[in-house]
């Protein structure tokens, strides 16, 4: 079928009773193009005012309804054809009106799915589509609302290949030769039986065809014909992280040599394998899963998904060390999964956050027994082609497992998978605290979130360490409950009917259940980054366990504060998992929601042993002598940075990681000594001194031989405001943008992160500002204004290209020089993130 962008041309407002504008005043639709996100765009309410999405949870962004609109022609040439609109996301609860005419919906607000709309339209004439979608306290985290990713029309014959009807396989590898088995589902809807060519070509790496098929096909009226072709590929060019290499697959429908459809699909050649001894496999070799687990929003964006937002998350990930990203909790967009192909990023794609059981008023558990097959379908039919794939996730945290029919819901989704698609591995992502939630409220124990439950269910499972012990780190306590014999016995069923035995915060089971269950293979799907250490020691350790995904990759909206750093107070003996209004983000992420990397991604990078080079974090001065009380969530509370303005004189600790023997601190050519870092001190030492500008210096040593040098010097001298493209060109199509990275630094360049300072952006030419911001954790400012205030000197202004020519920035700030930066914009076509 042909597939053409439908993003143009919409227009959208709050979905309003059509009754009550019989006898008032209209709400007006305002132009947008997609992909959309209305919520981001809403004022954020203070709790106690109206409604919100779920509180922290939502970022304290209120629910609401919308409605979007678009006109548009079908010529009459049309008539007779098939013709779909498919949706790649809308958020939730969406209901498709054609021309007035319910034509369809989806509750789930991550599925893609196509709207038959031939029987509907007027051809010749203009048409009207309308998408209705609802949110409201549905959702543990931040969701966004709408049209939310692209939209297409999709037009053939009556005789066509059927939308995400080429599925190939390489079941058969070796050094010689790959088979590579491609399945096409061919349609008729045509009263007359038809007999057509399939045509199929492969190319490789450098665009040459690689090998060839023609095979012929009868498709009966009204039902769908599958054809099955054993392509030989020689001397294959094998898709691995390290190797991405990427195969095309034409397949070409002829009839009395006429061209009636073709479709294109890339994929990988690629195999997998598992056992407890040597884990995943990769074409033969061990690979051990560096994970991100990562919610769908794009920060300053909000959920509106593009391809160039879903890349750039991708390249980041990936430059910071890690190999797998865990998309939680919900099924991935094409276009991020697009990027991990191209880039070399493992996927572990995940279906659901609920089942039966809800977790938040009105969440897809009301949905769920009704639509969950066609909800896995759509996401296998996604991601069947993708080599990037390797692991389907069916569920996260669900309090079912731990019962006999949870185990037995497990069990048919885990089949339908299979059923689906069997090259691929199958995990669900098991909380076992949460999994006997329901007998440790047969306690009288209710739980009010993770930190809480952790707390309050620790004496359930007192194992001889005490109660107070435990209720020392709430990690510890997540661990005790998981690895008890509750658990053990609650969620054995569950746990059999996957390939893969996911553990979220259960790295005490890994030694356990190796014992326990001899042929139990397991992932870390969601663990506490200020474990990373020890997490990853039991990783490498083990065979049988496979890798380990950090909560989180990236920050994210919503969920606000689970990772803020927090102090002891009188009043707060604890930390508490949700910050107040006006809180913005969870602040748990390596890389912030610009997509800067925070002083954890440098630890992390250095466990891994991907970086010989120590690394140098300071604590925030004003915050010396108290205690600190972070979630285990929550990193410390540092920055890298020498410019402590107005503390010069005052006690500072800093912290240097290191996998060297040894790290010595130098101030101002002072040494302050040399400390042990490496894996038996976890990897990190700190020195403390008194606060002077100047410069701080750390080196490694292992065997008394230098591995690397980190340094941080004070800003000084007046501020400048300084503008960088991530690229200097982009395209004018495909869902490209520019990223515009504003910092204030020295004129040395040394950033000044304590000399922040409201910056105002103004756009001219064929681009538009499609979001400004900070990483400010808590703040009132809108992503869709024009200024913005930097946080530890930096904000982002993310440009979006309307036509090609040359996009101009102008950034200005109070006692800064103004700025600007052009960014060309391209008419070809090309990949989104590809350079000039």
């Amino acid at each position: 079928m042909i597939r053409t962008s439908f993003n143009d041309g919409w227009q959208t407002r709050p979905k309003v009773n059509p009754f009550a504008e019989l006898s008032g005043p209209k709400t007006p639709y305002r132009p947008v193009t997609l992909p959309h996100d209305a919520m981001i765009e809403r004022e954020r309410t203070v709790p106690g005012g109206e409604v919100t999405m779920e509180g922290g949870a939502g970022a304290y962004f209120p629910g609401g309804a919308y409605e979007y609109r678009k006109t548009f022609s079908v010529p009459e040439e049309h008539r007779g054809r098939r013709i779909l609109f498919e949706f790649e996301g809308v958020h939730r609860d969406a209901v498709v009106y054609v021309n007035g005419d319910y034509a369809g919906q989806r509750p789930f607000g991550y599925a893609h799915f196509f709207i038959d709309a031939d029987r509907f339209l007027r051809f010749g004439q203009d048409n009207e589509i309308r998408v209705e979608a609802r949110t409201h306290r549905d959702s543990r985290w931040y969701t966004g609302a709408g049209i939310y990713r692209d939209t297409w029309m999709l037009v053939g014959e009556v005789v066509r290949i059927a939308p995400d009807g080429v599925r190939v396989t390489t079941p058969d590898i070796d050094g010689e030769r790959a088979v590579a088995e491609v399945a096409t589902k061919v349609e008729n809807d045509s009263i007359a039986i038809r007999t057509l060519d399939v045509v199929t070509e492969i190319r490789g790496v450098h665009g040459d065809v690689v090998a060839s098929d023609v095979s012929k096909v009868t498709v009966l009226p009204g039902e769908p014909a599958t054809v099955r072709q054993r392509l030989y590929v020689r001397a294959p060019s094998l898709w691995s992280p390290d190797t991405p290499a990427l195969h095309v697959a034409t397949v070409t429908l002829k009839e009395a040599d006429a061209e009636v459809d073709t479709e294109t699909v890339t994929f990988g050649i690629r195999s997998l394998r598992l056992d407890p001894e040597r884990g995943l496999r990769i074409n033969g070799e061990t690979v051990k899963l560096r994970g991100a687990c990562v919610h769908h929003d794009n920060g300053v964006l909000g959920a509106a998904t593009f391809a160039r937002a879903e890349e750039r998350r991708v390249q980041i990930l990936k430059e910071a060390g890690f190999n797998a990203i865990r998309m939680s909790h919900n099924p991935m967009s094409k276009a991020m999964l697009d990027a991990c192909d191209r880039l070399g990023m493992l996927v572990v794609d995940e279906a659901f956050d609920v089942w039966t059981s809800g977790k938040s008023e009105f969440d897809y558990s009301l949905a769920f027994p009704e639509w969950w097959e066609r909800d896995i379908e759509a996401m296998v039919a996604k991601d069947f082609n993708h080599p990037s794939v390797i692991l389907y996730s069916i569920g996260n945290e669900i309090p079912e497992t731990g019962s006999p029919v949870g185990a037995a819901w497990g069990r048919e989704l885990a089949e339908k998978v299979r059923a689906l698609d069997g090259t691929r591995y199958v995990t669900n992502a098991v909380n076992g605290m949460l999994a006997v939630m329901s007998d440790l409220a047969a306690l009288g124990q209710r739980p009010q979130d993770k930190t809480a439950e952790a707390a309050e269910g620790a004496e359930a499972a007192d194992d001889g360490k005490g109660i107070n012990t435990l209720m020392a780190d709430a990690g510890d306590a997540m661990n005790a409950i998981s690895s008890s014999g509750l658990v053990t016995q609650k969620t054995a069923e569950s746990f059999a009917v996957i390939d893969v035995a996911g553990m979220n915060y259960a790295e005490a089971r890994y030694a356990l259940d190796r014992d326990l269950f001899p042929h139990r293979i397991i992932l870390g799907t969601e663990t506490f980054p200020t474990r990373i250490d020890g997490n990853w020691r039991l990783v490498k350790q083990y065979g049988h366990v496979i890798g380990d995904f950090t909560w989180t990759g990236w920050d994210y909206l919503g969920e606000v504060g689970i990772g803020r750093p927090q102090y002891v107070t009188p009043d707060t003996p604890r930390p508490s998992h949700t910050a107040p209004y006006p809180y913005l983000v969870a602040g748990c992420g390596d890389i912030d929601i610009t997509g800067h990397r925070r002083p954890a991604s440098y630890y992390r990078e250095i466990v891994f042993g991907l970086r010989a080079s120590p690394y140098l974090a300071v604590r925030r001065p004003q915050h010396h002598g108290k205690t600190y009380a972070g979630t285990p969530w929550a990193w410390s509370d540092t920055v890298a940075t020498w410019t402590w303005p107005g503390f010069e004189g005052e006690p500072i600790t800093i912290e240097v990681y290191s996998d060297a023997d040894e790290v010595e601190l130098l101030q101002d050519g002072r040494s302050l000594g040399r400390r042990p870092t490496g894996a038996d001190h976890r990897f990190r030492t700190e020195f403390d001194t008194t606060y002077q500008p100047g410069e701080l210096l750390a080196i490694g040593y292992r065997g008394g031989i230098e591995t690397g040098r980190h340094t941080l010097r004070s800003a000084t001298g007046p501020v400048r405001l300084r503008a960088e493209s991530d690229r200097p060109a982009i395209s004018a199509n495909g869902g490209d943008l520019a990223y515009v990275t504003l910092t204030l630094t020295d004129p040395d360049g040394t950033l000044r992160t304590a000399s922040d300072r409201p910056v105002r952006v103004d756009v001219s030419g064929p681009g538009a500002l499609l979001g400004l911001g900070s990483a400010d954790p808590s703040t009132e400012e809108r992503f869709d204004a024009t200024e913005c205030l930097t946080y530890e000197g930096r904000a982002l202004a993310v440009l979006r290209p309307t036509g090609p020519g040359g996009i101009r920035l102008r950034a200005s700030a109070p006692e800064c020089e103004p700025v600007e930066v052009l960014v060309t914009v391209e008419e070809r076509r090309k990949p989104a993130g590809d350079g000039a």
